[in-house]
């Protein structure tokens, strides 16, 4: 007899019915709908019978790791499995409180998410960390690890403005983070490789310029062709490529060298892939690409939490 816990969306206001209706084509599933009625389900259950607990952050002893609340929890099963790696970076209680009152195991993803990024700690060189994204400051600590550990490091996206503006240049309307001083250290590392040209926007106007030359009323939204054709000469020997991130704004539509990229290490290059983030998955779906890179993570803050720390919390949990 098996319940299945999950949820959908930040705060539980979704369902997941949708969820529900696909499990239902293959399997004997019902769902408990009111979080009143989910404790003590165990016992309505017939051998081979399955429950799906309606959005588990409906309740808000979730998101608070409530002991209480994980103790009746664990109360309904013998056996717990975590296959959520993508959220095992979250202290929540179905994810870290649970483990703690009854037996835990890692799912098959989650053992599988847990071996393929681990082989980062010990890469076959040439080794490529290739970052994108918005914040620097999330980065920063896997950036700090790896510094020692990759050959090169390409930064991408809004990430490099911190650079940019540690460097001086102005960054018109460009997304940049208050406080860049976390960039200025790395400045003068060899490994790290700034794009060489961007593609700005001004009023209605795109063009291509290099970074120390924007105006005040230009928005950097994308890398330039020269940034990725540059990519492409270097990682042309590599042997692992590690890629996290956008390289340009994707809410806007400018995903131009982010589908660029995707290409060029799925088709032109003969490394071995590891992927993640959502905007960067969303290309390489996109581009019907997917089973031609080496591995696809379904954790963006979690890829990024075990990448740079080596656990989660959830996977400390389970020890």
């Amino acid at each position: 007899r098996t319940i299945i816990i999950s949820h959908l969306g930040d705060d539980g206001s979704k369902s997941l019915a949708p969820v529900l209706a696909l499990l239902q084509n293959n399997l004997p599933i019902k769902m408990v709908e009111s979080p009143d009625d989910w404790l003590g389900v165990m016992d309505e259950l017939l051998p081979g019978e399955i429950y799906l607990l309606e959005n588990i952050r409906r309740n808000p002893g979730e998101m608070q790791n409530d002991k209480t609340f994980a103790e009746k929890l664990a109360g309904m099963g013998d056996i717990y499995v975590n296959d959520a790696f993508a959220v095992s970076h979250r202290e929540h209680a179905s994810i870290v409180g649970i483990p703690k009152f009854t037996p835990g195991f890692m799912g098959f993803l989650f053992e599988e998410e847990v071996a393929n990024l681990s082989k980062v700690f010990n890469p076959e060189h040439p080794f490529i960390l290739l970052l994108g994204g918005a914040k620097f400051s999330t980065k920063l600590t896997l950036i700090e690890k790896f510094i020692n550990l990759s050959d090169i490091i390409f930064i991408y996206g809004a990430l490099a403005h911190a650079f940019f503006k540690e460097l001086g240049y102005e960054m018109g309307q460009s997304l940049v983070e208050t406080d860049t001083s976390l960039a200025r250290q790395l400045l003068n590392s060899e490994k790290i490789y700034l794009p060489i040209d961007v593609r700005v926007k001004n009023g209605a106007e795109v063009t291509m310029k290099h970074p120390d030359k924007l105006k005040r009323d230009d928005n950097i939204l994308d890398v330039g062709l020269d940034s990725v054709e540059q990519f492409s000469e270097i990682a042309r020997d590599a042997k692992l490529i590690l890629w996290n991130g956008p390289l340009g704004r994707f809410e806007f539509g400018f995903r131009g060298s982010t589908d660029a990229v995707a290409k060029i290490i799925a088709e032109h290059l003969t490394a071995k892939s590891i992927v993640g983030g959502g905007d960067t998955l969303d290309s390489i779906k996109s581009l019907n690409l997917l089973e031609k890179f080496s591995f696809i993570s379904t954790g963006g803050g979690a890829m990024l939490d075990f990448l740079a720390l080596g656990t989660l919390p959830g996977l400390e949990a389970l020890k």
